[in-house]
């Protein structure tokens, strides 16, 4: 017999939250500067940069516990010389540098010029001797990350086209010499070489704490809004707690709505609305979309098929999807699981589906076309398939996250965070025996709301699920 997707009454359990706060110890960090000197070495590097912004803080959060407040920061690493890391940071980074667990074991350099505008600049070394100071030196090979690596795609030569700050890399190019810098982000990013795409259990329990911090904020809204409400109204339902944020918080209701991205305003909550919100911190996002209605009888009368037009053929590859992740599994089966379901125009999936996630929202992808990448025990991966179909029927949409593991990473999760253990067992059974989801072993989700999908947002109780 045939599965298909279904609106059922449904109760949504309450998992919990957390009570413990898993953290990064120093000696994690270390190993990861560690890793990367080794990978770069066998790369023909002789010094390591790594750029930061507050933006693009994460590669140097990764790597030290320091992420750039206002100002910019490079990390730098004399591959061949046992010599500590070399910090550099502007004014107000200086007092801040104690955020990093292994601030004794970098040398720490003020750079006043990654200062905001205005503000001193006369007592800090020129960025020439900084950068002598770190071990950059005339005919040294140096690999740069900042946050994005280029293909031949793109640009002809792509791994000598960088995207920080051109006054940087002008200096380490003069001081190098001409072809000794290379774009090396992939040696982090890429979405199966880089070394942030597999997480060790600390940081994988970490992404649960922040989960589900993040996924519980969405939750409170779906089953507490109101027609009625400002939009920032509807935000303080998620009772925010001052989570470093990954990106702007979205909440936009009627004709913003279909943008998708914007930040709250004070626009009053209609019913018949289209809505969405998306919350992300460091180590997680969520999302969710619908109608701010109770059931279809209150759409137009054009698009009162919403549930078999839009809703139930997503969440049925939403159901493939899950069912084709698992460790070993190819990108492209995962691409795949999506196209062969909502594949047509309508449906407007243009972005990869799903993608690996860390303390950024997006780390890469291995999901795409035709990929062969596969997937491997601590990935930490998002559920991110939006249709954007640019009708009146708006959009539905899941974004959770969730994270693979062999048996050895299993047994070590469930012996050191047994708390958050429990919070991901109780999910999973959800998954499976009430929404009907055929999920692997190794998949522990990360959410609150578990592919959990009410298109209706005034009956939260009626969500999706497989028969």
């Amino acid at each position: 017999m045939s599965r298909h997707a279904e609106l059922r009454e449904l109760q949504l359990p309450n998992f919990g939250t957390p009570t413990v706060e898993p953290t990064i110890p120093p000696e994690t960090y270390l190993n990861r500067i560690e890793k990367l000197r080794t990978k770069a070495l066998e790369r023909g590097y002789d010094s390591f940069i790594v750029y930061g912004d507050r933006e693009h803080f994460a590669n140097v959060a990764w790597l030290t516990g320091y992420d750039p407040r206002f100002e910019e920061a490079l990390l730098i690493i004399d591959l061949k010389n046992e010599t500590k890391p070399l910090l550099v940071v502007g004014n107000e980074g200086k007092g801040y540098t104690g955020i990093s667990p292994i601030e004794k074991k970098l040398r720490i350099a003020i750079y006043q010029s990654f200062s905001l505008v205005s503000q001193p600049r006369g007592e800090s070394r020129p960025l020439k001797a900084i950068l002598r100071l770190g071990g950059i030196k005339r005919g040294g090979k140096v690999g740069v990350a900042g946050w994005k690596y280029f293909t031949d795609i793109e640009v002809n030569d792509y791994e000598a086209t960088f995207e920080i700050p051109s006054y940087i890399a002008d200096t380490v190019r003069k001081m190098a010499g001409k072809g000794n810098l290379t774009n090396a982000n992939a040696l982090l990013i890429h979405p199966t070489e880089g070394i942030r795409a597999i997480n060790d259990v600390d940081q994988l329990a970490r992404f649960e704490y922040i989960g589900t911090q993040t996924s519980q904020a969405l939750r409170d809204v779906l089953f507490n809004l109101r027609p009625g409400m400002t939009e920032y109204d509807a935000v303080r339902l998620m009772r925010l707690n001052g989570l470093p944020l990954s990106c702007h918080l979205m909440l936009s209701t009627g004709p913003r709505a279909s943008m998708g991205l914007p930040s709250p305003c004070s626009r009053v909550i209609e019913r018949g609305d289209p809505f969405t919100m998306a919350y992300g911190a460091w180590g997680s996002l969520n999302s969710r979309a619908g109608f701010v209605v109770e059931s279809e009888s209150e759409l137009p009368r054009a698009i009162r098929d919403y549930i078999p037009k839009l809703v139930a053929p997503y969440f049925e590859a939403i159901a493939d999807w899950y069912e084709k992740l698992r460790i070993g599994a190819t990108g492209g089966e995962l691409w795949k699981a999506i196209h062969d379901r909502i594949g047509d125009p309508f449906y407007g999936v243009y972005l990869n589906p799903g993608h690996l996630t860390s303390l950024e929202e997006w780390l890469s992808s291995p999901s795409y076309k035709g990929s062969k990448e596969k997937l491997a025990s601590g990935m930490a991966i998002h559920v991110d398939i939006i249709p954007g179909t640019g009708t009146r029927y708006y959009t539905t949409n899941i974004e959770d996250g969730l994270c693979l593991t062999d048996a050895k990473l299993k047994k070590e999760f469930e012996g050191r965070y047994p708390e958050a253990w429990e919070r991901i067992q109780v999910r999973r059974a959800f998954m499976t025996e009430e929404l009907g989801l055929r999920i692997a072993p190794e998949v522990l989700p990360f959410s609150n709301i578990p592919a959990y999908l009410p298109p209706f947002i005034l009956s939260p109780n009626r969500a999706m699920r497989m028969a």
